[in-house]
Order: C-alpha cells, then structure tokens, then sequence
C-alpha cells in the first residue's frame, strides 16, 4: 500500500492540533464559508434541476440525523422525458469520449506512438494496456457514467480519484449541493471543497480511531453499539499546495488534501470544537477532476443543458397534469345531483343502478355530468405535449445520437460510410468534447499515470525514452471517422493496383505496400506488433532471397548432372562415348 500513496500524515490527535494544523484549519473553515456563501444561489437554481431531472443526485443526503431519507423526494416529475433525454445525452457523451469497447487514449512520445513499431512504440503499446486494464478492473467507467449524468444536468461534475491497494484506483463522485469549486488566476476549476456525512462508523474505519476527536471516539466505544449510526457532517477540501512551509505540506506536492471534523448539527460550523485534521497528505497530481459543460464568464461553475431545457420541461410536467386532470374529468366528471339524492344510497361504479322516485315522471335527469356533454379535447393536449418533447430531447442533443433512426439504411452501407455519419452528427459537441479532453481526460491520465509510477506498474523503458516527455492523444468518434475514410481510400488503392497488375506487372511498382501497409494499420488503431520491424524484414527477405539462390544453384547443379548423364550414354565411335572424348581433348 505505501507504493501508492503520495504522502499521507495523520493528525493522531484531533483534540490538540499542531500549531500548523490550526492556521491551516483556520484558513480552509474561512474558505469553506466563503464559497458556500457566494455559491449559494447555485444551489437554489440547481435544486430545480434535480426537482425535475434528478432527484436523487443533489445534496439531499448531506443534513444528518434525517429519519427520512428514503421518503418521496419531490413530486415534480410526472412525465419522465427530460430524464430519459438526459440519460441519451449523457451515454452519447460517454461512448463518445471514453467508452470501453474502443481505444479513446495514446501515449506519445515525441513523434513515435504506440502504432509504430520500434521498441519505443511497443512499450507504449504496454504502458497502454496497463492503463486500459486499469480503467477496466476499477470503478472508473461506472464513475464517468455517472459524472457525464451530472455534467449534462448540472453543468459541473466532479471525479475524485484515489490510490487504491486492490484495483489500483478508486473513483469517487460527489452529488452535486454538497461541494464547491473555484478556478485559479488561469481560470482552471482546480479548487474543491465539500461538506458531506458520515456514520460514527464509516468515520473511524476511514480515518482511524486514533485520529478521531474524543466526541466520535466515546460514541463509538459505547457498549450498545447505538452510537456507530449517529451522522456528523465531514468537511473535506483539496486545493493547490500554496505556502507549503506555514502549513507544514512538503513543498514538492503540488496539491494538498484535508478532512475534518465540520459538525453534526444544522449549522456544521459550530458543531465541533477540534482543531486538527482528521487526515491530511499532499498529492502529486490533481486528484479532484472538474468538468464543466459550457463556461460563462469567469464564473467556476459550468453551464448546463439541462438548464436550457428547464423551462419547456417545467411546462410538459404542467400540462401533463393538466391532460390527466382532463382524462380524470372525462372518465370520472363532476356530477349534479336531483335534491331527492340527498342522503340516499347511490351508485357511481360502472353498470351501477340508482334508484329514483317519480325520475321517470318528470322526465328530468336524476345525476347528470356536470358539463353536460362536453369533452376535454385529450388530442389537442397529446400533440402539445409531444411538441414540448421534441423541444426537450433536442435541446438534449439526442438527435445527435439517432443516427441509424434519422437516416434510411442500405443492405450496401459501409461500416466508413456509417462512421462519418455518425461523426458528422456530432460535429455541434465539438466544442465540449476539446473542453472535456482538456479540463477532464488529461487529468485523469496524469493522475493514473502517476499512480502506475509510485506503484512501479509500468515496464522499464527502453533507453531512448529517456529526457523524452510523454504526450496524450485523446482519439473522437470523429477522428475515428476520418481514420477510417483514410483506410478505406488505402484499401480502393490496393484494389486497383491489383487490377491493373493483371494487364502490366509493372504498375505494382509504383505502389510502396510496407509504407501502405503499416500506415494502414496505424490508422486502424491496430498493435504494432502486427507489422515487423524493419530489421526483421530485411531479415527475413535476405534469407528467403539466400534460400532462392541455393534452390538456384541446386537447379543448376541437378541440370548439370542430367547433362553429364546423358552425353555418357552417347557413342562417339571408336568404343568411347562423349564425355571420354571431351576428358581426352579429343
């Protein structure tokens, strides 16, 4: 486990803090109620969101001691498309960006990559299938399903990734309402803190009993065991590793990662009197990734798509309200009633008879609707409502991701044909996926990139990667696309060389199939171990070309002897055959 941490120091004593852990409490309790003051009208706006999109990822589960948490949330969502148009969006995002069937990340370095095939490009190739393993065996792909949720709704979403002794990584998603960020003087979203619960329970397993204040450590060590589920409020922040020497962080770490004791009441702040830090270590890498869709001035948090789709998906919920409320009247209406009802036994239930005195005699109605017989108009209402759909589900860029549901097929359709397509859709989030592989993705390999390091994961590199830094290359559906149209131009070329071969040898000539070849297999993403190096090749063609010419010689040593053979058996006269005169020069 110590190979994968970064650096990690326990307070031991959160009674009694050092003089360096109480400035630099003091200063991050000050930062916390700062952000949490000039942030908060993001909360009241973004808590629509999740009224209407997604309930159960806001800040619900943050006030502790709550008897009813799994209680109805809200009652705003009556019809589900704006959710369903969110789901499409945010799966599209994913596969589109870093989904596990594909290769969406290369290592570079300098102008080899891991498609080539030096021995430079084959540790590459490794290093990538390590990384990718890890992707796999971790929670990594679950996490991003959930943080592109967050992003398409919210607008920002935060990944946490950690050092982990079984699967490598761990990932952390934090719920939106319960975290802050802000951005550096380079508008860079690197600055995180939280407020979040834990159990008396979960805190001592997490951090230590030793390193917990005497409030948790007497809840905890009671006999009836009564006190492990009473919740306090867990303060949490990461930020880059400013005055390093004041509050006692070596100065190499880039970041610096604290937990404290924040409260167990309503208003956290005053819920604890330690001073010390329930842990608190350095980082190399950035360990809290920040995404944002869309950037408004220099504002930290990022503008949503679900906040552009908010208003028409406030109005489908009301006017689905309203086409119930028109069904319920139609199948169940309001009625009037003859007085000669009042307080007699009636019938409303279907092929239910009420009996009535004299009905028949005055020719009146004894219950009649209301209404009379009008009818609410249910299909003007149905075709609003989908107006209001298709607004929602473009406003979510599903369109985008219908492809083979907008465009009619062939039997004949190419699979280039289909990736440009598909690739041409997505051209309008172009934007957002460059913002995404700069502000997210590059992240996350660093940081996995680090932790495979302290954790000597990675294979020795060969020599000439030494003083070379390695580069990332993130690979887009459209780049994937333009990929494939190259190789399929390559693949028409191969086609008619051949044909043309048939008419004159000669026009193979003019084509270079192993610079074809390996470029081919470059742009499909294909392992360099397929195409030989060209050392190999030059070996293998010096001995096939060594073989031909003992095969030639063998030839013409076997031709010789059947020569020899038969001028014996030719009689020249004078009882000598041909080869006898050619021997005595006659």
């Amino acid at each position: 486990m110590n190979a994968l941490v970064d650096w990690r120091q326990f307070s031991r004593n959160t009674d009694f803090a050092s003089e360096q852990d109480q400035r630099l409490r003091s200063f991050q309790q000050g930062r916390l109620l700062g952000l949490r003051n000039n942030r908060y009208s993001w909360w009241t706006h973004c808590r629509e969101l999740a009224d209407y999109i997604l309930p159960r990822r806001y800040k619900w589960l943050i006030t502790p001691n709550q008897m009813n948490r799994g209680s109805p949330i809200n009652q705003h969502i009556l019809d589900s498309t704006g959710t369903l148009a969110a789901r499409n969006l945010a799966a599209g995002m994913f596969s589109g960006t870093c989904s596990p069937t594909r290769k969406w990340v290369g290592l570079h370095a300098g102008h080899i990559d891991s498609t080539q095939t030096s021995p430079v490009s084959l540790w590459l190739a490794e290093c990538e299938r390590l990384m990718y393993l890890i992707f796999a065996e971790s929670n990594f792909y679950t996490a991003m399903a959930v943080f592109m949720f967050d992003l398409v709704v919210f607008g920002t979403a935060v990944l946490l990734i950690y050092e982990d002794f079984d699967n490598v990584i761990n990932c952390i998603n934090p719920c939106f309402g319960e975290y802050y960020v802000d951005i550096d003087g380079k508008y860079r979203p690197v600055i995180f803190y939280r407020e979040f619960t834990y159990t008396i329970s979960q805190t001592v397993d997490e951090f230590g009993w030793e390193n917990c204040s005497s409030m948790i450590q007497q809840f905890y060590d009671r006999r009836d065991g009564a006190g492990l589920t009473r919740e306090v409020i867990i303060a949490h922040a990461i930020e880059p590793n400013t005055d390093p020497e004041k509050y006692g962080i070596p100065k190499h770490f880039k970041y610096r990662e604290t937990y404290w004791e924040w409260g167990g009441a309503t208003n956290p702040q005053s819920g604890t009197s330690s001073r010390g830090f329930l842990r608190k270590r350095g980082f190399n890498e950035r360990a809290a990734i920040i995404g944002r869709w869309d950037l408004v001035g220099n504002d930290p948090y990022g503008r949503s798509v679900g906040m552009d789709a908010l208003p028409d998906i406030k109005q489908l919920q009301q006017e689905t309200r309203r086409k119930a409320q028109g069904i319920d009247k139609g199948i169940n209406p309001p009625l009037v009633a003859d007085v000669q009802l009042k307080n007699q036994p009636a019938s409303l239930l279907p092929g239910g008879i009420t009996f009535l005195q004299g009905m028949m005699s005055t020719g009146n109605d004894g219950m009649k609707p209301a209404y009379g017989n009008w009818k609410p108009d249910i299909a003007s209402i149905t075709a609003d409502l989908e107006e209001v759909r298709k607004r929602i589900r473009d406003t979510f860029f599903n369109n985008l991701f219908n492809v083979a549901s907008q465009f009619e097929t062939r039997s004949n359709i190419t699979a280039v044909e289909w990736d440009m397509r598909k690739a041409e859709s997505l051209i309008m989030l172009g934007p957002v996926f460059q913002r995404l592989y700069n502000e997210v993705f590059t992240p996350i390999v660093d940081r996995v990139w680090g932790i495979m390091v302290r954790a000597n994961i990675l294979p020795p590199p060969p020599p000439e990667v030494a003083g070379k830094n390695i580069d990332v290359k993130f690979s887009s559906l459209l780049e994937i696309s333009q990929n494939a149209a190259q190789a399929g131009s390559i693949e028409r070329m191969f086609q008619i060389t051949g044909q043309l071969a048939g008419i004159d040898p000669a026009a193979v000539d003019n084509l270079d199939i192993d610079m074809a070849l390996d470029i081919y297999s470059s742009l499909l993403n294909n392992s360099p171990r397929i195409i030989r190096s060209p050392a190999q090749l030059t070996q293998i063609r010096q001995t096939r070309q060594q073989q031909q010419q003992a095969a030639q010689q063998a030839a013409q040593m076997e031709a010789l002897t059947k020569a020899g053979a038969n001028a014996s058996q030719i009689d020249v006269g004078g009882g000598q055959n041909l080869v006898q005169r050619m021997v005595a020069g006659g």
